[in-house]
């Protein structure tokens, strides 16, 4: 900030030059020149400060990167690495067409003409519906900031087709055990503790001997593994315990005594490391004939097995470390429990014929 003396034309007078920040650190700059006294540019110079004051307590508005920025500030604190990688690299998607607009300015057009048209090469619908819900969630956040009045993306839904989610009949579980234990299968007691827990496979790769108390037939489920993250909290972030059952139990004890993996409980496989469990599954079912499912499916597995037995839907959602009693409640329908019997009100039947001789009906002939 100064008051500087100049020459113009012979004649003397004053520059007057102020500088400051707003309220995001930017710099903002106020110049005065021909001033023709000192006291009118002292004078000047207090009303540009005055000025930049207030600049200062004014909120900027955010243009959509700046905010976009600041949000992925605030969810590396409360997101594990893999979410926040997978908000910038969707995202990736919208800055192009939002990068300088101020986010007040969004309007719910311009929401659809994103969604609808700007993003229309997007590799599929699901994609589409994920960069929906992730740029919902940064309105939600601005709008929770005070910086909008309405998140403008509110309404809008993108409907996608429900993926069918596989599971082995109780018959292709024993023939998929059986099969993985007669060839020595080296997933064998991988999928044998998917089938038996319901646990997810970051659970289990992370599984430790001291999670699981053999003589209360009990695994405290604490942390899981993956491969962006490496060792951390469950993907609900709480903790649970699962029982373990007799079969488990005898298997377990038998189990440690020729364990070779130190601490960890299962062993640590080169293609579970790198993600290629589903495709080891898959192939393994396509060749004992029985249905194609993925990893994961063997988890549905457990759950709709339960449920169709009549286990509790808040005890299996505990089990299973399910957050949302919806997500289960998806299972449920999956093992039609909530169906079972909804025919047998029906207002007609089969008919039954008996037995008997056919006699044959010929027509007199003319």
């Amino acid at each position: 900030m100064a008051i500087k003396e100049c020459l113009l034309n012979g004649k003397k007078c004053f520059e007057v030059y102020v500088n400051g920040h707003d309220q995001r650190g930017r710099r903002i700059q106020r110049r005065k020149t021909r001033v023709e006294t000192k006291a009118k540019a002292e004078k000047i110079e207090f009303e540009l400060k005055r000025e930049l004051a207030q600049i200062k307590e004014q909120r900027v508005p955010f243009r959509w990167h700046e905010w976009f920025d600041e949000c992925m500030k605030r969810m590396r604190l409360e997101f594990m690495p893999s979410t926040v990688a997978t908000y910038q690299q969707l995202l990736k998607w919208v800055h192009p067409h939002w990068r300088d607009k101020e986010i007040h300015t969004i309007t719910k057009n311009d929401c659809y003409e994103l969604i609808y048209h700007k993003c229309e090469k997007l590799p599929s619908q699901f994609t589409r519906r994920n960069i929906l819900k992730m740029v919902k969630r940064l309105f939600q956040m601005a709008v929770e900031e005070g910086l909008i009045d309405r998140n403008p993306f509110a309404g809008i839904v993108i409907r996608v087709a429900e993926v069918e989610q596989k599971v082995l009949t109780n018959v292709e579980v024993e023939t998929f055990l059986r099969e993985a234990r007669l060839s020595y299968h080296r997933f064998y007691p991988v999928w044998l503790m998917a089938l038996m827990t319901g646990m997810r496979s970051g659970e289990m790769f992370a599984l430790k001997w001291s999670d699981i108390d053999l003589d209360a037939k009990t695994i405290s489920v604490t942390k899981q593994w993956t491969s962006k993250n490496g060792i951390c909290a469950t993907k609900s972030r709480k903790t649970r315990v699962v029982p373990i059952s007799e079969d488990l139990s005898k298997f377990l004890k038998e189990y440690k005594l020729r364990s070779d993996y130190a601490d960890h409980v299962l062993p640590r496989l080169s293609e579970w490391e790198h993600g290629e469990q589903s495709r080891v599954t898959r192939e393994f079912c396509v060749g004992i004939g029985i249905t194609a499912v993925k990893f994961h499916d063997l988890r549905a597995t457990f759950i709709t097995n339960l449920l169709a037995r009549g286990e509790s839907l808040a005890r299996v959602m505990s089990m299973v470390g399910h957050s949302e009693i919806k997500t289960t409640n998806g299972y449920l329908r999956k093992a039609g429990v909530d169906v079972q019997g909804g025919t047998d009100k029906l207002g007609y039947k089969v008919p039954i014929v008996h037995d008997g001789n056919i006699i044959q009906i010929v027509g007199r002939q003319k």
